[in-house]
């Protein structure tokens, strides 16, 4: 009888260690402060916890893990098991990511976004990309075309664009750069010094950022319909954290994706409906380019970059047309 009592004595205490060695606690890297833009993985941090009462929780740092350009780098190392990162920032570690980020691809909504970006996510070729990096895409980090904002005179044509300095990043630096501006990749968190201190005329940012990094403060004018393009920011994993996850915790991670976006979305509406209060109170111009340099912006920029990218991802063995079309053929669905 003692013996009984003493083997289940043993099988519960080793019951209990089994329940601690469940728990799971991940370190997400992202940067700047808590802002629409890091919506999605606060929320999905929550989610995940809920479900999991608790055994699975993340620690977001907001830049106490790693630079943001960086993020990557510490993925692959494992440093932290979850980050985020924007393909602008270091294209040649991310190169097929960066078909998402070629000028004036047309995508209008943020629910374009998340169709476009999570079709390309999925592809075999992206997947292949990024497990050099140890890192698997989670879900993207969806933003509306960009716009700059700047001092002075109202750069409304091309021709006053020509020479301008803008904060830019990826396909959208590179439109900037076919019509002659000059284009220079600091970070976000970099931006409002930058153009304080000149080093910059214009930044081009979404809405979010335009606000969380005060650009807006010093701005006095808006392009409100330039629309060149966006970045794309990826929400990667360790592959070594993620294939470690118990059956639950892995569940409790991938069934909570497709709300957190909802999520997201939900909540930058909010800030859309913010943006025009503040250029008024600001007394911020908003600038509309006319329809023909609209036109000549894309008839210089949109073809040739597209089309000298795709022969640069052809050249390294990456399947740049298929990537391309994956994104046309999907805004197409996405609209139907």
């Amino acid at each position: 009888m003692t013996s009984i009592f003493a083997k289940a004595a043993i099988a519960a205490l080793a019951m209990g260690f089994a329940t601690e060695t469940m728990a799971e606690e991940w370190n997400v890297s992202v940067w700047g402060k808590r802002r629409a833009f890091t919506e999605h993985i606060e929320k999905l941090a929550e989610l995940v916890s809920e479900k999991t009462n608790g055994e699975f929780t993340m620690n977001i740092s907001y830049g106490g893990l790693s630079k943001n350009k960086e993020n990557l780098d510490g993925i692959s190392i494992g440093a932290f098991e979850m980050a985020q990162f924007c393909a602008g920032y270091h294209p040649d570690k991310n190169p097929t990511i960066t078909v998402l980020e070629l000028p004036f691809l047309g995508v209008n909504t943020l629910e374009e976004e998340v169709a476009v970006s999570h079709a390309v996510y999925a592809h075999p070729a992206v997947q292949k990309d990024l497990a050099r990096w140890n890192a698997m895409p989670l879900m993207t980090s969806p933003m509306p075309q960009y716009n700059i904002v700047g001092t002075g005179e109202p750069r409304d044509t091309l021709e006053k664009m020509n020479g301008m300095r803008v904060r830019a990043t990826g396909g959208i630096g590179q439109a900037f750069k076919a019509i002659g501006a000059v284009p220079t990749s600091v970070t976000s968190s970099e931006a409002y010094t930058a153009m304080e201190s000149g080093v910059v005329d214009t930044v081009a940012f979404a809405q979010h950022a335009h606000f969380s990094f005060r650009t807006i403060d010093q701005a006095t004018w808006w392009t409100a319909n330039l629309n060149p393009g966006t970045v794309n920011c990826p929400v990667v994993v360790n592959i070594d954290a993620y294939e470690g996850l118990s059956d639950a915790n892995r569940e409790a991670l991938d069934s909570s994706v497709d709300e957190a976006m909802a999520y997201y979305l939900t909540n930058y509406g909010k800030t859309f409906e913010k943006w025009d209060a503040v250029l008024a109170e600001k007394n911020v111009t908003k600038v509309m380019m006319s329809d023909e340099e609209i036109a000549k912006f894309r008839a210089t920029a949109a073809d040739p970059i597209r089309d000298e990218w795709i022969t640069k991802m052809e050249a390294q063995g990456i399947p740049g047309q298929e990537l391309y079309d994956l994104v046309i053929e999907t805004l197409k669905k996405q609209r139907m």
